[in-house]
């Protein structure tokens, strides 16, 4: 915490130094120990700047930002897929920023703020997958499933968690990401016959392999980067791609439009998208790949380039009448379902 200063005159105090200090309403919507890390970092580098961060889940957080669309109380929403942010572009809640940075950053990256008219752009990528603990799997003789079918194999009941889409951007893209791979229809019917062995819907996207690694679960349903920050800690956690193609995520960052301090906003903004910051994301345990081209990819990060990614289309999954179509259809259809 910065120290607070105070000046005397005629031996009344004046106001703190530290409250004359600009200010920065931050939403992260990473895992904690990420966000903790940027804040940390940043406020190190920018001292006259004070962050109030709080971490929310991507369906949160554009709920967040929905509710004080009239009085913004948030500046910047970092992280988080990038669905939600494009939702809340569409819906007129985060601002236009072409920040000096976009010329330094990946194609995928510029391309998610060309298609939002720069009210979001990408920070890091990561394809969808799930982690299994191993220990678990062996003991109980389940063959590892490669293939999203192989998810609705009997012997997994009880054994998977996934998120919930309403809070949840993985989990939100997961349903998007089968319902591109089978259709509409039949993906609600696959994530029927899979809820069969569905132990628990989190709030947050990563939990479920968190879960898996402590041994409370088989198997979550996440990015491969967050199954990789597993193995990575030490947990038996194997990482896999569905066989049969996934989705992917453009985490991404928005200014809020009518934020307090824009200002603060873009010097955050801009300092997040240099090499430099995106290099240490490591150190915290983050393993996406990150959207600065000068960044170096951490050396545990699934590679892109050897998974069956889809043409994951952004722009239609991302607008407000989709999403909502199918988070409604989730609800009714998958949501009401009790748990076995």
């Amino acid at each position: 915490m910065k120290a607070l200063k105070y000046a005397l005159l005629g031996g009344v105090a004046l106001v703190p130094a530290a409250a004359m200090a600009d200010e920065l309403n931050l939403i992260c919507s990473a895992d904690v120990v990420i966000c903790e890390k940027l804040v940390s970092e940043f406020e190190a580098s920018h001292s006259d700047i004070d962050v109030n961060m709080v971490r929310l889940s991507s369906g949160e957080a554009y709920a967040k930002v929905r509710a004080e669309g009239r009085n913004p109380q948030t500046d910047l929403w970092w992280g988080g897929t990038g669905d939600p942010h494009l939702q809340a572009a569409n819906d007129g809640l985060s601002a236009e920023y072409k920040s000096p940075m976009l010329d330094e950053l990946q194609d995928w990256a510029k391309g998610q703020a060309e298609v939002s008219n720069y009210h979001t752009v990408g920070v890091y990528s990561g394809a969808l997958g799930w982690g299994y603990n191993t220990e678990i799997f062996e003991q109980k003789g389940i063959t590892p499933p490669q293939c999203w079918a192989d998810l609705l194999d009997p012997a997994l009941k009880g054994e998977i968690q996934i998120a919930d889409p309403n809070s949840s951007g993985t989990a939100y893209t997961t349903l998007a990401t089968l319902v591109q791979l089978m259709g509409e229809d039949e993906a609600f019917d696959f994530l029927k016959k899979m809820h069969a062995n569905v132990s628990q819907y989190t709030k947050s996207g990563s939990a479920p392999v968190k879960a898996a690694a402590r041994g409370e679960t088989g198997l979550g349903i996440v990015f491969q980067h967050d199954a990789v920050a597993q193995a990575v800690e030490g947990f038996p956690i194997a990482v896999v791609a569905p066989c049969e193609g996934t989705g992917y995520e453009i985490g991404s960052m928005s200014m809020i439009e009518g934020a307090q301090n824009p200002e603060s906003a873009k010097v955050f903004y801009d300092w997040v998208l240099t090499a430099d910051v995106q290099n240490i994301m490591p150190e915290a345990g983050s393993f996406q790949i990150p959207s600065n081209a000068s960044a170096t990819p951490p050396k545990e990060a699934p590679d892109l380039s050897t998974i069956k990614l889809i043409d994951y289309d952004f722009a239609e999954y991302g607008s407000a009448e989709r999403r909502q179509a199918l988070l409604s259809r989730w609800d009714q259809e998958i949501g009401s379902l009790p748990l076995q």
